[in-house]
C-alpha cells in the first residue's frame, strides 16, 4: 500500500465493535510504523503461540474424520454393511455436496463473527457427528452421516485461511499456511497409525467392530480439543481481548500497511450480497477455482491410498501403517517449498514446479507395475498435490486481497468447488482396475498436468484481464479515500 494510499485511511474500529473517527491518528501511526521491530516481532510470537499450534491440532482432527472413511473400509466397513465400489465412492462424494452448498454461507458468517467462538463450535459439532457414525448399520445412514459432516466442516478450512490473512503479512502468510497444512498431510500418517492400532486392538471390543471404534475414538478426541480451542484462539486484530490494546493497534498496523486490510471502518464494508457478486464477477476468481479443482482432484488419491497400499502386496494392518512414509514425504516437501515461497516472495512458479513433479510421478505409476517403484513414485505423487495445495489458497488470497469480506468469499468459493472436484475425482480408482489403478494414475496425471500449465499462465491472464472491481468495489474505494 503506497504512503497516499496509507494517509487516506479514515475511521477505526474500536475492539467494543463501536466506529470512531480516527483519520490523524491511524494516519500518523502508520507513517511512524517501522516493519520487522522487537516489538513487532515479539507480536508475531504471540500470534503464533495463540493459532498455529492450536489450529494445527484442530486440522490434523479435521482430516482424520473427513478421510478415516478410507481406513475404515479396509478394516470391514464394506463388508459389513455391504457396500459395492459404486456405494462407496457415494459414501466420499455425498460428503462434498453438503461442503459445496455451506460452504460460501459459513465463511460469510465467519466474517462478521468471532473465529474463536466459530470454528470451535463447528468442530464441536463435527467431532460428535464423526462419532455417532459408529452407530450406521446400513448404507443410507452412511451416506446422511457424511453429507451432514461435510455440511459442518466446510467452514473449518477456508475460515482458518480468512482468519490467517487477517493477522499475518503476505511474506508470512504462505509458510504459516503450509505449517497448518502440514497437518493435513499428517494426519494420513497419524491416521494410518492410529487406524492400524484401533481397528487391530479393539476390533470386537464390547461386541463393536474395530472400524466403529474408530470413528468413536476419534470424534470423542475432536470435541475435546474444540472445548480447550474455545479458550485459545484469537478473534480479528481490531477486536481480540487476548491481546493488549498496544498490541491490537500494532497487529492491525502490520495489515493495513501490506495491503491485507484497511482501517476497518463499517462506511467502507461489503455487505454479505455485494461480496458475493464481487467475488463471482472478478474473472481471477475462475482462474484460482479451476486451480485449485484440479490440484484437489488429484488429491482424492488421499482417500485410496490404504487400498492402494494393499494392492501393493501388503496384509490390512501393515497396508495401514505403510501410508505413514507416503504423507511424511509430503509433509516434508510441503514446508521446504512453502518456506522458499515465501523467502522469495513467489508462487507461481513453486506451485507450477510441485505441479510437475506429480504429473511425471504419476505417469510413471499408470506405466510402470514394479511395486517399489510405484510406491516411490506414490511419495512423490502425494509431495506434489500436497505441496501445491496450500500455496494456491496463498496466492489466491495475496491477489485478491480487498475488501476483506470479498476475499472470504473467494477463498470460500475456491475451496468448495475445489472440494467438490473430489466428487468425480473418487470415481477415478475403481476395485476391478487393481493392482495397476491406470485409469486412476492416468487421471491424476492428467489433472497435475493441466494445473501446471495453468499456474504458468494465470499471472499472464491477469494482466490481460486487469479487472477493476464491481461498481460496489469501486464505490467503497471512493469512500476509503475520501
Amino acid at each position: 500500500m503506497d504512503q497516499d494510499r496509507k494517509e487516506s485511511v479514515e475511521m477505526k474500529e474500536d475492539p467494543r465493535g463501536d466506529t470512531t473517527q480516527y483519520d490523524s491518528e491511524l494516519a500518523e501511526a502508520l507513517r511512524n510504523y517501522v516493519p520487522n521491530s522487537a516489538e513487532e516481532k515479539k507480536l508475531v510470537r504471540k500470534i503464533d503461540i495463540f493459532l498455529m499450534p492450536t489450529l494445527w491440532i484442530m486440522y490434523i482432527l479435521n482430516y482424520i474424520d473427513r478421510t478415516n472413511i478410507g481406513n475404515a473400509k479396509i478394516a470391514g466397513m464394506q463388508d459389513e454393511l455391504s457396500l459395492s465400489d459404486d456405494d462407496y465412492a457415494w459414501v466420499l462424494s455425498i460428503f462434498f455436496f453438503g461442503y459445496l452448498i455451506c460452504e460460501v454461507p459459513s465463511n460469510m458468517i465467519l466474517s462478521r463473527s468471532r473465529p474463536s467462538i466459530f470454528l470451535p463450535g463447528i468442530m464441536l459439532v463435527w467431532g460428535a457427528l464423526s462419532a455417532l457414525m459408529a452407530i450406521s448399520k446400513t448404507y443410507g445412514a452412511l451416506l446422511g452421516f457424511r453429507f451432514i459432516l461435510g455440511c459442518i466442516e466446510s467452514g473449518f478450512f477456508p475460515g482458518v485461511l480468512y482468519l490467517l490473512s487477517c493477522w499475518y503479512t503476505k511474506a508470512e502468510l504462505g509458510k504459516r499456511f503450509a505449517i497448518f497444512y502440514t497437518a493435513a498431510v499428517l494426519s494420513g500418517a497419524f491416521g494410518g497409525l492410529l487406524a492400524g492400532a484401533i481397528t487391530s486392538n479393539l476390533h470386537d471390543a464390547h461386541g463393536i467392530s474395530g472400524w466403529r471404534w474408530l470413528f468413536i475414538i476419534e470424534g470423542v478426541a475432536t470435541v475435546g480439543v474444540a472445548i480447550c480451542a474455545f479458550f485459545i484462539l484469537l478473534d480479528y486484530p481490531e477486536t481480540s481481548t487476548r491481546l493488549t490494546e498496544s498490541e491490537r493497534q500494532l497487529a492491525k498496523l502490520r495489515i493495513i500497511r501490506d495491503g491485507i486490510a484497511d482501517g476497518g471502518h463499517t462506511k467502507g464494508r461489503l455487505s454479505h450480497m455485494q461480496a458475493f457478486i464481487a467475488a463471482v464477477a472478478d474473472p481471477r476468481t475462475y482462474l484460482f477455482l479451476v486451480l485449485f479443482m484440479l490440484d484437489v482432484g488429484a488429491g482424492t488419491i488421499s482417500y485410496f491410498i490404504p487400498t492402494i497400499t494393499l494392492s501393493l502386496g501388503y496384509e490390512t494392518t501393515k497396508a495401514q501403517y505403510m501410508t505413514v512414509p507416503i504423507y511424511a514425504v509430503a509433509a516434508v516437501c510441503l514446508n521446504i517449498i512453502a518456506w522458499s515461497s515465501d523467502r522469495l516472495g513467489e508462487r507461481r512458479w513453486h506451485i507450477a514446479g510441485a505441479l510437475g513433479v506429480g504429473f511425471a510421478c504419476s505417469v510413471v505409476c499408470a506405466a510402470v507395475q514394479n511395486a517399489v517403484v510405484r510406491y516411490v513414485m506414490i511419495c512423490f505423487v502425494a509431495a506434489g498435490i500436497w505441496t501445491a495445495l496450500p500455496l494456491i489458497m496463498t496466492w489466491t488470497s495475496g491477489v485478491i486481497t480487498l475488501p476483506a469480506e470479498k476475499r472470504a468469499v473467494v477463498l470460500a468459493l475456491v475451496n468448495a468447488f475445489g472440494n467438490f472436484s473430489s466428487v468425480y475425482g473418487s470415481r477415478i480408482w475403481k476395485s476391478n482396475d487393481a493392482p495397476g489403478y491406470p485409469i486412476g494414475f492416468g487421471v491424476t496425471a492428467g489433472f497435475l498436468g493441466a494445473g501446471m500449465i495453468l499456474a504458468a499462465l494465470i499471472p499472464v491472464v491477469c494482466r490481460l484481464v486487469d479487472w477493476k472491481g464491481t461498481k460496489a468495489e469501486r464505490e467503497l474505494a471512493q469512500v476509503r479515500e475520501t
